[in-house]
């Protein structure tokens, strides 16, 4: 049957379909003609589509009419609109103008009013709008012509054999990822919004199980980020047509947590809230063509190396700014690594230096692990020039069991998982048998805060949570390493609010007879009666510097109520704000420095 018989069918219906006494929505008097169109169309182009319509969830923000496959995948949505309102997303108002902010992300989709047909991918035109003769309300098979029904048909040709093309350069994808991330945490945050979907109780147990002070957008955040970097991992460790289940699968072995969460935040009910932009996130990241990344890591080059701070900054550049996520130039990284590893030879004796079995190296806010995989490659690099590369595979395999890392973001939690597993696997290593040592945690949470038992979120994050929790009280820490993030509170800090910016540093244990561990920066300049200074310590980096001070070189007590203390050697090294060094609010902290160590070296 030729296409422009069908587009004739197609009118006819909708004429009858108005002319009905039944009154119904004009998107709904749209739906059984679009349907019946594309289907048939599919027929002619030798394609099996199929159009399933995109059920909207109370309280979730708008999503498109149709979702459409073609010959089983996903290739692209279809929004109605009410004949006469036109197909020019980008000139309309109100509520329609703020639904196409949202769908405008989507890589492939079609606007129409049954009498204008257009075609958008990310937002941009693609060819023309196709516009009817006449009117699909009331002109029944003289709506279209030949002339039409030849532009419409080029139209849904393209549409309806689009291929997603997956860009090879790492920052292109991470600009092509973050607009379909953004559109699952929008989805996310409506669906938390409503105390009767799936998510709000994964909220409320995500929060008790690994972050208490997370808010709703916290949450929405890290879910997204979680279901775009988990399929990403598995695509990049070799899994091919992937679903959910068996992109768990490919990353089990090496990357249980992100495996499980993956398998707990795309359960059923939550899905049916989050479908759309996880289809497109499975078809884009399944089009993803390895090659070029596996020939760049051998040529010595890192992909990953600026990827989430480019994902970042295209899927919210506030939320970069506010957690500091700037990527650290490998000169800083690299001065601060051979500082480190001429302190462990010539002041603690240890030839190997940072590759020394002695030294355990932390760093406690890890980014993409740029940190430790610099420290791993120099300590790699010591023995290697003492014994030889064949050494390397020994040390490498013994620092993957040295090295400690704790991640704030989902995001560049598994991107460093990934590097870090990856490096000592290239070096011929083996890793320990639950992975690499980084962990999705927050570093200034309390140490002896307890995991709640959780009835929707599986056993393995409680583990994730317990094993960092064992790090932070117990393993013993020589060298505490990075470039802790920085960002100055700005209220006054006796309003407190909701937010417990600062964590156990900076508040303590409830009920516990101990001070937060900040007061001993606190209380010298209160008792110098400058008090009022003291607004300019409440600070991101400061409550970095008192735990790495309190986890180096305190003895870690077992409970918050006991009171032993003793006297550790250790190395911090942080590249941080520089105002501690003379502003009258960090005496205390200035005193506490000196009074701890030895050196310094600013």
């Amino acid at each position: 049957m030729p296409f422009f018989l069908l587009l004739q069918n197609f009118a006819i219906s909708l004429t009858q379909n108005f002319s009905s006494l039944t009154k119904a929505q004009p998107e709904d008097q749209l739906k059984p003609a679009v349907k019946t169109l594309l289907e048939s169309a599919g027929l002619l182009f030798d394609l099996n589509v199929l159009l399933r319509s995109e059920a909207q969830v109370a309280g979730l923000g708008g999503r498109p009419d149709f979702g459409v496959d073609a010959n089983g995948l996903l290739c692209g949505h279809i929004e109605l609109k009410a004949p006469g309102l036109g197909a020019r997303p980008n000139s309309f108002s109100g509520r329609d103008k703020e639904q196409w902010q949202k769908f405008k992300a989507l890589p492939n989709l079609i606007y129409t009013d049954g009498n204008e047909w257009s075609l958008w991918r990310g937002g941009a035109s693609v060819g023309n709008v196709v516009r009817l003769v006449g009117d699909v309300k009331a002109d029944g098979a003289s709506a279209a012509n030949e002339e039409n029904a030849q532009a419409l048909e080029n139209l849904l040709r393209d549409f309806l054999m689009w291929q997603p093309v997956v860009p090879s350069q790492p920052r292109d994808l991470a600009q092509m990822l973050a607009p379909l991330c953004r559109l699952v945490r929008e989805d996310v945050a409506a669906s938390v919004a409503n105390e009767h979907s799936a998510l709000f109780s994964l909220a409320r147990e995500w929060r008790d199980l690994l972050f208490p002070d997370a808010d709703d957008k916290a949450f929405a955040d890290a879910y997204a980020q979680t279901l775009t970097y988990a399929l990403l991992l598995a695509r990049v460790e070799g899994g091919e047509k992937l679903t959910i289940d068996s992109a768990a699968d490919t990353i089990q072995a090496r990357h249980g947590l992100l495996s499980q969460a993956l398998r707990v935040l795309a359960q059923a009910g939550a899905r049916e809230e989050i479908g759309v932009g996880l289809d497109l996130l499975l078809r884009v990241v399944n089009a993803l063509e390895l090659e070029n990344w596996h020939q760049r890591a051998n040529e010595g080059s890192d992909p990953w190396l600026y990827f989430y701070e480019d994902f970042l900054a295209a899927y919210d550049p506030k939320l970069r700014n506010e957690r500091g996520v700037y990527y650290t130039p490998s000169q800083v990284i690299g001065a601060q690594v051979r500082l480190v590893d001429d302190v462990l030879k010539t002041r603690f004796g240890f030839k190997r230096g940072l590759a020394a079995k002695e030294v355990t190296v932390l760093d406690p806010a890890a980014g993409t692990g740029a940190y430790p995989l610099a420290v791993l490659k120099r300590g790699i690099e010591n023995v290697k020039s003492r014994l030889g590369a064949g050494a390397a595979s020994g040390v490498a395999s013994q620092m993957a069991r040295s090295l400690y890392a704790f991640e704030f973001l989902v995001g560049p939690y598994a991107v460093a998982h990934l590097r870090i597993a990856q490096a000592v696997l290239d070096a011929g290593g083996s890793l320990p048998d639950d992975g690499a040592q980084v962990y999705l945690a927050d570093t200034l949470e309390s140490p002896h805060a307890l995991p709640p038992q959780s009835s929707l979120f599986a056993k393995r994050l409680a583990t994730e949570h317990e094993r960092a929790r064992k790090v932070k009280l117990a393993q013993p820490i020589l060298v505490c390493l990075g470039n802790p993030p920085y960002d100055r509170e700005q209220r006054d800090d006796a309003n407190e609010t909701s937010v417990r910016r600062g964590g156990w540093i900076r508040h303590g244990d409830e009920g516990s007879k101990l001070a937060a561990p900040l007061e001993d920066f606190l209380r010298p300049v209160r008792e110098a009666k400058r008090g009022g200074d003291l607004k300019n310590l409440y600070n991101d980096y400061v409550y970095f510097w008192r735990w790495a001070l309190w986890k180096t070189f305190e003895n870690v007590a077992q409970t918050p109520d006991e009171a032993t203390s003793s006297t550790r050697s250790g190395i911090v090294c942080f590249i941080t704000a520089a105002s501690y060094l003379r502003g009258p609010g960090f005496a205390g902290m200035r005193q506490v420095m000196r009074e701890t160590f030895d050196e310094l070296y600013i």
